[in-house]
């Protein structure tokens, strides 16, 4: 089980690029549209938060190398693309994530979310596409993915705090 996060986050950075490719756009809500694999590249800010927590960073970098490696077989440019800007997004969120777990650990998830899925999809649009017309649309739906994990990530700690105290 201790390694089940860096599984999973290596397979939504794939899940993501194999998404992209086989989907192509879809809608986010709002009129805006983003590359399919926004939903599974939002979830994976999370993922990686909880990698990064169980093994550290070594295993993070590792895993976004690995879930890259794979993604080459379904899309060489994508692969590049979503493997640099994860990597970048990932020195962002070092930057985030890691002083703020301490005070608050939720917080520091969201916060680090928010300026990883601004830095990726910055990133990451411009390596895949040279364009950021899709920005708006991966911001919102990397924010849905956020906000569904975050309440996700809320609720089992506040029941696991529920059974402790009973």
């Amino acid at each position: 089980m201790k390694y089940a996060s860096v599984a999973a986050y290596v397979g939504t950075i794939f899940a993501a690029n194999w998404a992209i490719v086989t989907f192509g756009p879809v809608s986010v809500g709002f009129g805006l549209v983003a590359p399919a694999g926004v939903y599974f590249a939002g979830l994976a800010f999370t993922l990686r938060d909880l990698a990064q927590e169980e093994l550290g960073r070594a295993w993070v970098v590792a895993a976004i190398l690995v879930g890259a490696g794979i993604s080459a077989f379904v899309s060489p440019q994508f692969a590049l693309a979503s493997g640099t800007a994860f990597l970048v997004s990932e020195l962002a969120d070092f930057a985030v994530y890691t002083p703020l777990r301490r005070k608050t650990w939720l917080g520091a998830v969201a916060a680090s979310n928010t300026v990883g899925l601004v830095a990726d999809s910055v990133l990451f649009l411009i390596l895949a596409f040279g364009s950021l017309a899709f920005l708006p649309g991966q911001i919102v739906g990397k924010a849905w993915m956020t906000l569904l994990a975050v309440a996700v990530l809320w609720f089992v700690r506040r029941q696991r705090s529920v059974r402790v105290a009973a």
